[in-house]
């Protein structure tokens, strides 16, 4: 029997998050996706299935995020564009990856500019 692969097992594991964890109006879902060179989060409103804000690595005028520095900065990106759209609270979906490095420090960014979760 073959055995499942990294991308395979995040992707169970990021289904059994999202059982729980959804967003609403009120408080959307900060949700992560990391690939190797680059790091993408989006606040998400699940309820209506529309995507609020969003921020890149990929952006023209984006750090690296290939890094935790470059994590940081779209941490704070994300949290600043989401704080223009008037959202003060979010719930956050870590997509499957452990809470650790470029995830963990993209989401303390987002903390530290304002974002409540």
């Amino acid at each position: 029997m073959p055995r499942d692969s990294k991308d395979q097992i995040r992707r169970r594991i990021h289904i059994r998050i999202r059982r729980r964890v959804t967003g609403t109006q009120e408080r959307p879902r900060l949700a992560v996706f990391r690939s190797l060179n680059h790091i993408y989060a989006q606040v998400i409103d699940d309820v209506q299935g529309h995507t609020l804000a969003c921020a890149s690595s990929n952006e023209k005028d984006a750090a690296n995020g290939g890094n935790v520095a470059g994590a940081k900065a779209i941490g704070k990106l994300v949290a600043q564009r989401a704080k223009d759209k008037g959202i003060k609270a979010v719930v956050f979906d870590r997509g499957g990856y452990l809470y650790h490095g470029r995830v963990k420090a993209l989401a303390d960014a987002a903390r530290e500019a304002g974002l409540e979760f």
